[in-house]
């Protein structure tokens, strides 16, 4: 089965076969001429899911980077800390627009509350938008009033990631061509990447060498699991989002 933790751990283990380096996001754009994966992981739920995907890649000498939401099922003092630790990077994965319905002033106050409150926990200076795909705010607009490096911040992959060099891969949707579907999970690029729909599909691109030098990943670790139950449900769960979001891509291209 595709999106469970020894997927996982098998795509990891493909690329330090084939000499592929790790890195944290916020060390782009250093290092660029040999093959490196940046490990991007949005902690939009089910935080003790992330802290398995950390400590998988701590076991391996693997570093990645988490981004955590102000939200419960999200945001946790003792995770965020035990993930740190291991030499992990944490982010805000920000949400303010959503939070102030759409007024810039407000979320900026909320963006630097939030801010202090992570940074009291451990160091911060990499930020990365929360895609909200049911709410008619685009949470990176805020940036569209303010800029994040006034406030140490370093890196905004969406912003900041040249995606002409850099191959973007999402589990968006609970599939790697999610994409196309997405409301808010994109990148601006001229280059013709390959496109997967499985795991599987990319670890023997990687096996083949067909595989780009470098990429970036992002992961939802809520959508990895090896317990069968929680697997289907997330996959029966994860079909029906998908069809909302394809209803709310269509209706927002037709506006």
């Amino acid at each position: 089965m595709d999106f469970t933790l020894n997927t996982y751990q098998k795509l990891l283990e493909t690329f330090q076969e084939k000499n592929f380096s790790f890195d944290l996001v916020s060390n782009y754009p250093k290092d660029l001429s040999q093959k490196k994966i940046f490990l991007r992981h949005d902690v939009d739920d089910l935080k003790l899911n992330s802290l398995k995907f950390a400590q998988i890649q701590h076991k391996m000498g693997i570093v990645g980077t988490y981004y955590f939401r102000m939200v419960p099922e999200s945001f946790d003092k003792d995770v965020i800390l035990e993930i740190a630790n291991m030499g992990h990077e944490i982010g805000y994965h920000y949400e303010d627009m959503d939070f102030a319905n759409g007024d810039p002033e407000k979320a900026l106050a909320y963006f630097k509350n939030h801010l202090k409150t992570l940074r009291e926990i451990t160091s911060i200076t990499s930020i990365c938008m929360h895609g909200s795909p049911r709410s008619k705010f685009d949470n990176k607009s805020i940036w569209n009033h303010y800029n994040y490096k006034d406030f140490g911040i370093d890196i905004e992959p969406y912003f900041d990631f040249d995606f002409d060099k850099v191959f973007y891969l999402t589990d968006t949707g609970r599939r790697w061509d999610g994409f196309k579907v997405s409301v808010r999970d994109k990148v601006k690029t001229t280059k013709k990447w390959p496109e997967y729909n499985s795991t599987d599909q990319i670890i023997k691109s990687i096996q083949e060498n067909k595989f780009p030098p470098i990429a970036l990943f992002n992961f939802h670790p809520q959508r990895w699991t090896n317990n069968k139950y929680v697997w289907v449900s997330e996959f029966v769960r994860q079909n029906i989002k998908n069809k909302i979001k394809q209803y709310l891509f269509v209706t927002k291209n037709k506006s």
